[in-house]
């Protein structure tokens, strides 16, 4: 199973753009995300997983990704070979 977790901050109002990421990711990779998670919680935190893989923490990033690279990001770990299109360039 592929999944993608997304961990946010509440307290930081980052649910607008945690749904738009997700918006972004089931848009782009329709038949390769399983399960996509989004789970509140508090301090800061915006943290990206993929299969359990952390793959972006704001806090050790410096902030959030693009969308681009974040579709780069998963991809690389759910479907290495997709073509991305215009975000691979």
């Amino acid at each position: 199973m592929k999944q993608v977790k997304i961990v946010y901050c509440t307290q930081c109002g980052w649910l607008p753009r945690t749904t738009w990421m997700s918006q972004e990711l089931l848009n782009t990779f329709t038949s390769q995300i399983d399960e996509l998670i989004l789970v509140p919680s508090t301090g800061g935190i915006f943290d990206i997983y993929v299969n359990e893989n952390l793959i972006w923490s704001r806090s050790k990033n410096n902030g959030f990704p693009e969308i681009k690279k974040l579709k780069q990001l998963v991809r690389d770990e759910i479907a290495p070979d997709m073509d991305l299109g215009h975000s691979d360039r």
